[in-house]
């Protein structure tokens, strides 16, 4: 998108949400990269609902998603240069702009589900969101995304099965040094482009949770889903720090009980969705499913704690207490 395109864009999505909750004093315009019946723009369609009743109609969120503001990266952009006020990102493409992000990238970092949910939710989570206040936004809440697993035209078993591949990866320095250490060679890819890629042989995998399948249609051109479960990266809703500075005290307290409402009502539907996803892909799609050693994969990764730790001491901290939180 040109950037006069991207201020037209901008321009008629303003008129839109104007149009839309005309009764608002502030609009707040959320911009993300999947289709409107994803379980992300529902939880953020109910976020913004929230937010609108907990300030009595005065604060209202506009969701656009499929893009229409820009990619992924042009949006947090966007929401830097205080042009756009929210945005939906994630943790991995997320650490360019924040390093503190990289500490839950890790793969292999989060034990269980549980210890995953529970690091988020408390203390080191909100540190990671707060962390980026001086880049521009603050993070407002994850949405988890759950575990992400190589898929493509082959099964992968062990690290071995990864040695010359071309994998998909986001633009983020974690995810293609994981894909290195694995063996393969990380082919950064936007996230738009990645069927025809997959589908024209430019990439021969990817890696991402179970609904990339169904909801981006993967499971059509991709028929090998191999759960090894490197990472658990959420996605991230964020807001720049010029529209969070314009909110009274009241109504930042407003959005941060709306944004973990949010929060949680994703947690609790999400595996649910991504069952279903992987049984979709699997009964309609002709998709094979194959569980694999986590054990190589875990060892392959290794060196990228010690390289990761020493990008802060902030991220060393984090990384630290991530790893106390499993106890």
């Amino acid at each position: 998108m040109t950037r006069h395109a991207r201020r037209l864009s901008l321009a008629l999505a303003a008129l839109l949400a104007s149009t839309a909750v005309a009764t608002a004093e502030t609009v707040l315009r959320l911009s993300h990269n999947n289709p409107a019946d994803h379980p992300t723009h529902i939880s953020m369609e109910l976020m913004g609902k929230r937010l609108s009743e907990l300030t009595n109609g005065e604060v209202a969120i506009q969701v656009f998603p499929n893009g229409e503001l820009g990619n992924q990266r042009e949006s947090m952009e966007l929401v830097q240069s205080c042009a756009l006020e929210m945005a939906r990102s994630n943790a991995s493409e997320l650490e360019a702009f924040e390093p503190a992000y990289s500490a839950i990238n890790l793969p292999y970092i989060f034990q269980s589900e549980e210890h995953f949910n529970k690091v988020v939710s408390g203390e080191v989570g909100q540190k990671i969101l707060n962390a980026s206040a001086d880049k521009g936004f603050v993070g407002v809440a994850y949405l988890t995304e759950g575990a992400r697993s190589f898929y493509g035209n082959a099964p992968i078993n062990s690290p071995a099965d990864l040695n010359g591949k071309k994998v998909r990866v986001q633009p983020s320095p974690s995810a293609i040094r994981m894909v290195e250490l694995l063996g393969g060679n990380p082919t950064p890819i936007d996230w738009g482009e990645l069927f025809s890629a997959l589908q024209q042989g430019v990439v021969d995998m990817a890696e991402n949770n179970p609904t990339a399948l169904t909801t981006a249609r993967h499971g059509e051109v991709a028929k090998f889903f191999s759960l090894d479960e490197h990472t658990m990266i959420p996605s991230v809703v964020v807001i720049s720090k010029c529209a969070w500075d314009a909110l009274t005290p009241e109504q930042q307290a407003a959005m941060r009980t709306a944004a973990l409402e949010a929060q949680e009502f994703h947690r609790q539907n999400w595996n649910k969705t991504a069952d279903e996803a992987l049984a979709t892909a699997q009964a309609d799609m002709g998709v094979a499913v194959n569980t694999v050693d986590k054990a190589p994969f875990i060892a392959a990764v290794q060196p990228m704690y010690a390289e990761v730790a020493a990008k802060s001491p902030l991220v060393a901290e984090l990384i630290e207490e991530i790893k106390a939180a499993a106890n």
